[in-house]
């Protein structure tokens, strides 16, 4: 996915999705001005591609009830977070690696093969949803009884196509009322399922490319109609699916993290215990012995 290798940042949602839609071989986009710092130079002629960051809070310096700033220990006036009433918009034009001279060529680390299938393993025993293999070339999420329906592992031609498909699901799954709660009423040819489907496609190519199990449209090429008509009705639609999308990929990826915080806590906490217990036990022992003395 395509991402600043100067700021260190990925970007997200729509932003994602456009420079993505650049149909460029290099992932990395930067500004001129970050190209210059690194002494590189964008190629004469080459026009950039405009990104659109929005911000919903500022920070301001906090003040008493007189209106005088608070200072800090530091002298400095201290900065409280606010909710601004109308979000700003801010542009900023950005150029792909391939218009930029200078570079160094792209490094991409790619994880091994059982360390990204054991990721990808972890999010589906993690997602407490229910897999179940009664398929043969089918593979669906069903809403009413939060189960995943996929065929067997070994009817995938990779593990990969495996983990591709149903990580899609996962996604799907997310849109529980008990997870991020979307519409999940939808039938075939319905608007709101095209808009699930939609969803769930951008936030599994998210995911793929974070797991690097990469994706497959497959059967999911069949909605491509229904979401032309979805966009043609309201462009802005791919604004909203790109955000939830992204709520999607985050959701997903912390089911892995989360529950190896939940390990190391428990571990941690049973570590306590037995500490707690040899405390226990050392002192009764130093108490019996005084007895005994």
């Amino acid at each position: 996915m395509p991402h600043n290798p100067i700021s260190g940042t990925r970007y997200k949602g729509s932003n994602a999705i456009w420079l993505t839609m650049q149909c460029r071989d290099d992932p990395r986009w930067m500004t001129y001005k970050q190209a210059k710092g690194i002494d590189a130079q964008v190629r004469k002629g080459q026009h950039g591609t405009i990104v659109q960051y929005w911000k919903l809070f500022d920070k301001i310096d906090k003040k008493d009830d007189s209106g005088k700033k608070i200072l800090g220990a530091d002298g400095k006036p201290i900065k409280v977070t606010v909710k601004l009433d109308k979000p700003r918009v801010f542009s900023s034009v950005v150029f792909n690696a391939e218009q930029i001279e200078g570079l160094p060529e792209l490094e991409v680390k790619t994880l091994p093969e059982w360390q990204r299938h054991e990721r990808a393993e972890k999010i589906l025993q993690n997602s407490g949803v229910p897999i179940h293999h009664d398929q043969y070339d089918n593979a669906y999420y069903s809403p009413s009884t939060d189960s995943i329906h996929l065929p067997t592992r070994n009817q995938f031609e990779t593990a990969d196509s495996f983990y591709t498909v149903a990580c899609h699901e996962i996604c799907h799954s997310s849109g529980h009322s008990s997870r991020l709660n979307r519409d999940m009423t939808g039938r075939f040819g319905d608007e709101s399922y095209a808009k699930e489907e939609l969803r769930a496609e951008i936030g599994s190519l998210m995911l793929g490319d974070e797991l690097q199990i990469g994706h497959e449209f497959g059967q999911h090429a069949a909605y491509v109609d229904h979401w032309v008509k979805v966009l043609q009705d309201d462009p802005k639609e791919i604004l909203r699916a790109s955000r939830d999308a992204e709520n999607i990929c985050n959701f997903v990826m912390k089911l892995e993290y989360e529950n190896r915080h939940a390990q190391v806590k428990q571990q941690s906490g049973t570590l306590a215990l037995i500490l707690d217990d040899q405390s226990v036990t050392k002192s009764s022992s130093q108490a019996f012995q005084a007895e005994l003395d």
